[in-house]
């Protein structure tokens, strides 16, 4: 028969001492990291213009924030072939993805089919959201020209783009969206 070992006492400094040396060694790296501490607890620092621009790219309605560039119809046609229609369908059906165009005049059924077309409010909106989101596999992976183009090219799938204009900033704040007035402003005091 084996004889029990008498388990060592604990000894509670050590259990405490463990992580405050951790905090310490985590806010020594943070600090040498990246200049003085910031906030309330002294961790961190304030995030330079440069590092801000580079997630700074949401598209409000009034155009604000659209970049330089612009994209062709046929050039959107080409990239949506080959970056969206797998998921979207060949002319904006829908399949996997969501359905993109039609839907007009639904938005008061029983079942409304809510599209780019008869439900989004803005043009801008749309180029915000393929610029941000699009494609799902590859979020952000288009560039400003094709996101301009697919856009054009998914509004003239719902008959909302002239079909030689160029797509940029200046011809997508002319696009009137059929569902403009459809939505109410939000009238807390905080919200822009």
């Amino acid at each position: 028969m084996r004889a029990c070992r008498k388990a060592a006492p604990r000894r509670p400094g050590r259990v405490v001492a463990l992580p405050l040396l951790a905090a310490f060694f985590a806010a020594a790296t943070v600090h040498a990291a990246g200049g003085p501490p910031h906030g309330p607890y002294g961790l961190g620092t304030l995030a330079t213009p440069r590092q801000i621009s580079g997630w700074n790219i949401d598209v409000a309605p009034d155009g604000k924030n659209l970049p330089p560039g612009s994209g062709t119809l046929d050039q959107g046609q080409r990239v949506y072939a080959a970056r969206c229609a797998a998921c979207h369908g060949a002319k904006g059906e829908g399949g996997i993805g969501d359905r993109l165009a039609g839907g007009f005049g639904t938005l008061k059924d029983r079942k409304p089919i809510r599209t780019v077309g008869s439900y989004w409010p803005y043009a801008t909106t749309l180029f915000d959201y393929i610029r941000r989101a699009m494609p799902l596999t590859a979020p952000q992976s288009l560039s400003d020209e094709d996101v301009y183009a697919v856009t054009a090219y998914v509004l003239a799938l719902n008959g909302l783009w002239p079909e030689n204009q160029p797509a940029n900033a200046r011809t997508l704040l002319k696009i009137r969206m059929p569902n403009v007035n459809g939505f109410v402003p939000d009238p807390r005091p905080d919200v822009p």
